[in-house]
């Protein structure tokens, strides 16, 4: 379905903190460069035609102010939209409320870098069980549907990518993914050993073992 080692590689991990709000708040970053225009990143990330195609069906009105939700999964309201530069939205699921910020910065003619910023209050129960690996995993399985999307300008079979997750090739990439969490985690100033056993809980959540083997 896609290459691992070179999906894994393209991306860029990142814990820390960002101002919201006059405050301050965890980061989770994820970030890669993409071979297409801003515009084009832009319309793949935000029209509602387009987000399905790659990641989930979109309800609502996409604008600020607006109210948006994905099919069976977070919702919330776009605080602000500049396209194409990016957009902040509420993230709100299963109870709890967090923000995601998405950037897009134009680099050499024709290609794009997406940055995605995943931001936790410090009060998020699951960071202590999970670290940044329970957003950061998450939203890298998210890239590889936005980069098979577009790669070919087709939309992504939701059965085909289920699967493949499951798959051996698909448990390669999210036990390695989970494993750059535990390094930039490190690198963000976490106690190597409370990092190791987030990492290693994030990793049984997404691939369904025993996480006391």
């Amino acid at each position: 379905m896609i290459d691992v080692t070179r999906q894994i590689d393209s991306v860029r991990r990142e814990v820390g903190r960002r101002a919201v709000d006059g405050g301050e708040v965890r980061a989770v970053s994820v970030s890669r460069s993409y071979d297409v225009p801003a515009e084009e990143l832009w319309a793949a990330c935000t029209d509602r035609e387009r987000i399905p195609q790659w990641f989930l069906p979109v309800s609502g009105e996409l604008r600020t102010g607006g109210r948006y939700q994905l099919e069976n999964h977070a919702g919330g309201t776009v605080e602000r939209c500049d396209p194409p530069r990016g957009f902040l939205a509420t993230w709100e699921y299963g109870g709890d409320v967090s923000r995601v910020e998405l950037r897009l910065t134009p680099e050499r003619e024709g290609s794009t870098r997406l940055e995605l910023a995943h931001l936790d209050p410090d009060d998020d129960a699951k960071w202590a069980r999970f670290g940044p690996g329970a957003v950061g995993v998450g939203w890298e399985m998210a890239l590889v549907g936005l980069t098979l999307h577009l790669s070919s300008g087709a939309p992504v079979d939701p059965a085909r990518a289920m699967s493949w997750f499951g798959s051996p090739e698909g448990l390669a990439f999210v036990e390695a993914a989970a494993e750059n969490w535990y390094t930039a985690h490190v690198t963000g100033g976490e106690d190597p050993a409370v990092a190791r056993a987030a990492a290693d809980r994030t990793r049984a959540a997404y691939t369904g073992e025993d996480p006391s083997a």
